[in-house]
């Protein structure tokens, strides 16, 4: 019969091989995961691919053959080289995917970018048995604003989304904190702020990296599935607190040039004269200079709550990254 000591010595190493055979398990469970990024090299979806491969997770970066992809190849992501007007392309992108983050849609045709490319994302995401589809949208999106071609088409596609049967996540952001680098880079060597319309008007400016990984952990998080979700900064600002909060970073006296919304009317009606699509393609930059964008102090708890962390302000963000 075995001694005391050697059932102890056969029990551990029973023990290790099963710990073993969980850790591999869970490994290739892991390995079988693969995330899809559209409009992977904007200034958030490089953020989101950074973040999932942070989290050692394998993401497909959908870009275009003209854009700067080496960053994301670096850091470990399988490069899909695809245009989304292309329904092959996106089919394609699709094969193999658990989870969707669409997160394109920064210039180009409403239409085709904002609207048809993801209709089409959605329907090939069922087709390929998606898991999850997290769509970046933007708050105010429900307002029905006419003016506004992409608020039209990113409720559209809110819409599709939630009567797929997928399962989603809409997160509905705020401005986005890493559009005020280049102003604040601008500010640092002029001291000028170019402020039109109301600067009153309240906003919640998010960090482009806390949207990064909301985004990327929306798939795993169950609080998030099948729900809408305003994402805004920890601090409801005013847009005049914003040449302020350079002003402090860089220690200098702001000049706020501040014309009234109507100067900027009047030189949009003019361009429409000689161009009438671009009239309406400045509708979207009419609705955000005129209306206020901001979350609620509930709203941005709610948020740190189910996702476990704590929202980083408009001057943190700055500080770090333009590290002063």
């Amino acid at each position: 019969m075995p001694t005391p000591q050697e059932n102890s010595l056969f029990v551990e190493q029973a023990s290790c091989l099963f710990l073993r055979n969980v850790q591999d398990v869970s490994k290739n469970q892991q390995l079988k995961i693969m995330f899809l990024v559209t409009g992977a090299t904007g200034a958030l979806g490089r953020r989101i691919v950074r973040e999932i491969r942070q989290q050692e997770k394998p993401v497909r970066a959908f870009v275009r053959l003209a854009s700067r992809y080496s960053e994301l190849e670096n850091r470990g992501a399988e490069i899909f080289i695809g245009d989304l007007k292309q329904d092959k392309d996106i089919k394609k992108a699709c094969q193999g995917v658990q989870y969707i983050i669409s997160s394109h849609g920064t210039g180009g045709d409403v239409q085709a970018v904002h609207y048809r490319a993801n209709i089409e994302l959605i329907d090939c995401a069922k087709e390929a048995g998606v898991q999850h589809f997290v769509f970046l949208s933007v708050l105010g999106v429900d307002r029905g604003y006419e003016d506004s071609p992409v608020f039209k088409a990113k409720r559209e596609v809110e819409k599709y989304l939630q009567n797929s049967g997928l399962n989603y996540t809409i997160l509905r952001p705020a401005g986005f904190a890493s559009s005020l680098l280049p102003l604040a880079e601008r500010f640092r060597e002029t001291g000028l702020y170019l402020l039109i319309g109301d600067g009153k008007n309240r906003t919640s400016v998010v960090s482009t990296d806390d949207l990064a990984k909301i985004a990327a952990d929306s798939p795993t998080v169950e609080g998030a599935r099948n729900q809408i979700l305003p994402v805004g900064g920890p601090d409801v600002l005013t847009r005049d607190d914003i040449p302020r909060i350079f002003g402090r970073l860089f220690n200098r006296e702001p000049t706020v040039i501040n014309p009234p919304l109507v100067v900027f009317d009047g030189l949009r009606n003019a361009l429409g004269l000689l161009n009438p699509q671009a009239q309406k393609d400045l509708g979207t930059l009419r609705v955000l200079l005129g209306n206020e964008y901001f979350c609620t102090p509930e709203q941005v708890q709610n948020l740190e709550s189910i996702y476990g962390m704590r929202m980083e302000s408009l001057e943190s963000f700055l500080r770090r990254n333009l590290s002063v």
